[in-house]
């Protein structure tokens, strides 16, 4: 994705829940990570870490901001190293409420909506580019 086509808007992690306009901040703990960013109209979420109920917070709020705000939301799954049924259970409900797509799932995310049949539901591509332009 060229440089100049993405606009930030937010970051966030479960060690700092905090939303902070415009800016990324980098977190030392090992804890979820949640980067949001424009991309050809469509609000892109990069998720990493791990997700289950203890920590999932974060990528909630702003899965639930971002799908009031924008027609298409795009979740980058590649670096999410364990998911349970709290992250399928937000997923689902994301598809919900109105366009998602989630996008490069991480071997561990691709199995765990495989062997759940969430693959069948959700619209999973290989590129956010693909993603956002379809």
């Amino acid at each position: 994705m060229p440089w100049n086509e993405v606009v930030l808007l937010t970051s966030a992690s479960s060690a700092g829940a905090t939303l902070a306009p415009g800016r990324v901040t980098a977190h030392a703990s090992n804890g979820p990570q949640v980067r949001q960013y424009e991309y050809r109209g469509a609000c892109v979420i990069a998720a990493a870490g791990e997700y289950d109920m203890g920590s999932i917070a974060p990528l909630r709020e702003m899965l639930q901001a971002t799908v009031k705000q924008y027609s298409k939301v795009i979740l980058e799954a590649s670096d999410v190293t364990f998911a349970d049924s709290t992250f399928l259970n937000l997923l689902l409900l994301t598809h919900q409420r109105g366009t998602l797509r989630l996008v490069a799932p991480s071997a561990q995310v691709r199995r765990l909506c495989e062997i759940t049949g969430v693959d069948r539901v959700l619209d999973i591509r290989q590129t956010i580019e693909d993603a956002a332009t379809s």
